[in-house]
């Protein structure tokens, strides 16, 4: 191989068109929703949160067809394919329960759970109803992750035997952002490090042991 090839990711527009329902009204769940109205034929059809009028509001403002004051009244209309879960991480183990019992194919924003038994969890659930669940880790998506797939794939680098990754952001301690409160599940593995560990799973396969180190932050 002598030149980078070319991704291989279809074309959003071409995947079948299905009505989405929407946990939660926060900043993921409007990028998410921006994103999907933009390049797919997706439809959003409902909205909820646990503030009926700002699920009404937000759904105003995104052109979705209703919003709800409750999970449980979302993912029993009809006219729901898939819950796409976009709550606090905290939220995310029953909401996907309850849209997997209620029969609905579910997207959970990462990460999946707050631990693997969660995630294990929510797998089992989804596969004991034949729905379809996918924890929503958007890089690996990205066409350049698929030339980089390919790259791997064809040898070109030979054995890959080491993989270094970091990421890092700054969040202002006097901001209150979530990933400062421990109450909300923060901290940087679940939000940030998910990016780094994964990609070196990705690479080079299940980790056989892990050693991790870390500092307490004041906030817990």
């Amino acid at each position: 191989m002598t030149t980078l090839p070319a991704p291989r990711t279809p074309d959003p527009m071409a995947a079948p068109a299905l009505n989405w329902g929407v946990l939660g009204t926060g900043w993921i769940a409007e990028r998410f929703i921006a994103s999907v109205q933009r390049r797919t034929r997706q439809r959003f059809t409902a909205v909820a949160s646990r503030d009926a009028a700002r699920a009404e509001e937000f759904a105003a403002r995104h052109g979705i067809t209703r919003g709800y004051g409750s999970y449980e009244e979302l993912v029993a209309a009809a006219d729901v394919d898939v819950g796409y879960v976009a709550t606090e991480h905290t939220a995310h183990l029953a909401c996907a329960r309850l849209a997997l019992e209620a029969g609905k194919h579910v997207l959970v924003e990462k990460p999946l759970g707050l631990n693997a038994a969660q995630g294990a969890e929510i797998a089992e659930l989804a596969a004991s109803r034949g729905l379809f669940c996918a924890e929503a880790l958007w890089t690996f998506f990205l066409p350049r992750f698929d030339v980089v797939r390919q790259v791997l794939d064809s040898g070109m680098l030979g054995e890959v035997r080491s993989v270094l990754a970091d990421l890092g952001e700054y969040f202002d301690p006097a901001g209150g952002h979530r990933i400062l409160r421990a109450d909300l599940a923060g901290g940087p593995l679940l939000d940030l490090g998910t990016y780094p560990v994964s990609l070196a799973t990705w690479v080079l396969g299940p980790a056989e042991s892990v050693q991790a180190s870390g500092q307490a932050h004041p906030a817990g």
